[in-house]
């Protein structure tokens, strides 16, 4: 199979530029969803260890993405401890 595609892509030079995107967008999509299964807090592997890991975060521990006017620092703890 990888043969057939090398062969189309020698004579349709034109489709290299799709290929390079299409596997970059499907890298950067594996890439995010693994971040998400390992390090979102309301996911949990771990049932014994730690059965809620989002009781166990700190207010200065970011776990978004990307966060706005957001200095995580800076943040005092609010909540209970359990």
């Amino acid at each position: 199979m990888l043969s057939t595609v090398s062969r189309q892509l020698r004579s349709h030079p034109a489709l290299i530029p799709l290929f390079i995107f299409i596997g970059g967008g499907c890298t950067m999509s594996l890439t995010y969803l693994a971040r998400l299964a390992l390090r979102n807090p309301d996911v949990c592997w771990d049932r014994k260890n730690n059965p809620e890991p989002w009781n166990k975060m700190e207010p200065t521990d970011q776990y978004k993405f990307y966060a706005v006017n957001m200095d995580y620092s800076k943040l005092k703890k609010d909540r209970p401890d359990y």
